[in-house]
Order: structure tokens, then sequence, then C-alpha cells
């Protein structure tokens, strides 16, 4: 079955689709996450940036102290049409038919803690793209909502890639590591012949979110092109030091992150931080704390108790920032990790996130379980997902 994965990530800046050709043997498994016996092989992927007056509206919407209910229906509605354009027109490109979709959505807020709401302990989520009318632009079943399930069942509803990791780069011989880095940076760890149930994962803090909200705020630019200016720059220790502080750097896993963690507000108070420094320093400096962080998460909350680990495999639009894989490259120096891209094993990085949704929407189509409740925290394996049908 061809299926295909739709994402757009905490970073906002539009849409990816991967198409893929997936294939399962055996019965339904509802409780279990082991799918040794699915199989996948990557045909394309495409991207497509939001228009600019959509990115705004959804950065608006994210983490929004005050928001129209009505824009947010309408963005629900928009947002699915331009997930469903975009996937016609990847058909189209590349002469081939998708039989079934999986839609991460785009996640307007993301609460994986318990917190007290009207006298009750709540996590809660919210991915916005309405399912149903992807499948009737489409012609053909859309799986949606995939992080709810999980949270039902006591997870944290992310991270949800670390299935994929596991189809893709686990190894008899092997222990990896792998390390996506979109807006926020996520860590899957596959000890050389585990089991989903030793599979470990959690969010490292931010990825390009800060890089880009400095480098937008400073410079006008959505993004630092190629690390180009935190290359220009130095790194303000101190500020990196004292970020490193955080709880949330301190917390042991499972835990997730995003926009509440790192997003704007934070970037205002990091911007801060760096005081009068040179404009090119801070973007120098928002990369050290993605590398620096993430290395450290490796270091406290992998190699030190999980172990052996020979590689790291990069993935995630970070991994076309050459400033920041250097600056990764020398902090992970240390721990004795060879780094790799994720393109040598079979997948480009930039269209991972997006493909990871497809086999889980066809485990969910097939009803079986594609949390790795190891990762997330949930008391079980879930199915995940709602289905809309064309």
């Amino acid at each position: 079955m061809i299926v295909a994965g739709i994402m757009s990530g905490t970073s906002a800046d539009g849409i990816n689709v991967a198409l893929l050709r997936l294939v399962g043997r055996g019965r339904p498994r509802p409780r279990s996450s082991e799918s040794s016996k699915l199989s996948f092989k990557f045909l394309a992927h495409a991207e497509y940036p939001y228009p600019k007056n959509v990115r705004q509206a959804v950065l608006e919407a994210m983490n929004a102290r005050h928001a129209s209910v009505a824009n947010l229906a309408r963005l629900n509605f928009l947002l699915a049409e331009l997930y469903a354009e975009a996937v016609l027109a990847t058909q189209r490109r590349f002469h081939l038919k998708a039989e079934l979709i999986g839609c991460h959505g785009q996640t307007l807020y993301h609460q994986g803690e318990l917190a007290r709401f009207l006298g009750r302990k709540l996590a809660v989520t919210w991915q916005t793209g309405e399912g149903a009318v992807i499948a009737a632009r489409v012609g053909v079943p859309v799986v949606s909502d995939f992080r709810p399930a999980d949270m039902a069942a006591g997870g944290k509803g992310a991270p949800l890639v670390p299935f994929l990791d596991y189809l893709l780069y686990r190894d008899q011989q092997i222990g990896r590591i792998v390390q996506n880095i979109g807006g926020i940076a996520n860590l899957t760890a596959i000890p050389a012949g585990a089991s989903s149930k030793q599979v470990i994962a959690f969010d490292t803090g931010p990825g390009n979110m800060v890089i880009d909200a400095a480098t937008d705020r400073l410079f006008g630019q959505p993004y630092d092109r190629d690390g180009r200016i935190a290359a220009s720059g130095a790194v303000i220790e101190p500020v990196v030091s004292d970020l490193l502080r955080l709880p949330f750097f301190r917390r042991k896993p499972p835990k997730t992150a995003g926009r509440e963690e790192f997003g704007r507000e934070f970037a205002q108070q990091f911007v801060k931080r760096c005081g009068r420094a040179n404009k090119a320093d801070v973007v120098a400096t928002a990369t050290a704390l993605t590398a620096r962080s993430i290395a450290d998460a490796a270091h406290r909350c992998v190699l030190s108790s999980r172990g052996r680990f020979q590689e790291l495999v990069i993935s995630g639009g970070g991994a076309n920032n050459p400033t920041l894989l250097a600056m990764l490259a020398n902090e992970l120096r240390p721990l004795h990790l060879t780094i790799r891209a994720s393109d040598e094993l079979g997948l480009p990085s930039e269209a991972k996130e997006a493909a990871a949704f497809a086999p889980m929407a066809y485990e969910t189509w097939n009803r079986r379980a594609s949390n790795i409740s190891s990762a997330t925290g949930a008391e079980r394996p879930e199915i995940l997902g709602m289905i809309s049908y064309a």
C-alpha cells in the first residue's frame, strides 16, 4: 500500500509530504507496538512553504493568550485544504497515488504534563487540520489526531517519531542514537538488538526554534541559511551555561517540549539575556544552546545508563545547518559517537518527520498500536488516531 505522511512542524514554515510503500504481514496486534513484520520503501518527498499570511496566522494561534474561536475553526479547515493540495501536487509530480494518508496536523498547543484546569488535572494537546476535508479532497481515507490516544493512556503524546526510528535504524550489532532537529529537537536511543520496550526517546530542547526566532527578530530573515550568521558570531558562554540549568534540561525523561517552553516568550527573554552583544553573537549563542543541550541529553540520559552506543544519526531541518553540525560534532567528540546523516541509511533527513506518519497511519488502518510507550510514558501500547473516510 502506498501511504502519504503529512507533517507541519513547530517552526510553522510549511508542509512536508512523504510517500512510502508499506508492506505488513500478520494479524492485528492491538496491544503491541512490536512491528518487526512491517517494512517500507521510501518513494518521494516534497515541501510546500506556507503562504506568508497563513504562517503568521499559525504563529499567532500557537500558545496564544487570546484567540478568536471563529478564526481557529477557519484555520482548521484552511490548513486541511492546503494539506490536500500538497498531497495532490506531490502525487502529480512523482506520478504516484496514495491509498491512505497519515496527517499529523499543525500543533497549536501541547501540554504533556498534568496541570489543573477547572478542578481537574489534565494533560492536553491540539493538532489542527481537519481530516475529513483532506479525505474528501484527495479521495482516500485519512488518519489524523495521533497524539490524544497516547495521552489518554497516561502518556505525554510525544515523541511519536520513535516508531519510525525503531523500524528504520535498529541494528543487531550497532547501538544508535537518532537525533531529529526540527523546531524542537528530539532523541531516540535504540540499543543494539533492542526490542521496542528498550527504546528511550524524549525531547532534548530547542532545535531550530530559538535560532529561527533570533534570526527573524534581529535580521528580518526567517532562518539562518546554512548557518552563515552563526558562523560569523561568537558564542556567549555564560548565557548557554545559565540556560542549561533551567528545570526542563535537568528533568529526566520521558519529557516533551514545544512552543510552550521555547517559543515566543522564551526567545524574547533569550535575546534580552544576551544584552548588547553583537547580533551575530546572539544567533551563534542560540545555535550553541541547541548543540549543547543535545549533547548534554545524550550524555546524561542515555550514555550514562543505557549501554554502549556507537552512532548518532542526524535528521530534520537542522541537518542542513553546517554551523550547528560543527558545534554538535565538537560537543560529541568526548562521547565517541560517529555522526551519520539519515540520508546514508535510506531516508532523506528533511523527509523523516512526514514519513513517520505514513507507517503510523498504516498501523492504525490495520488496528495495530504505534506508540512506543517507553518513549511517551504511556501505560500501554495504543492504536493512535482518528480515521476520516473518503
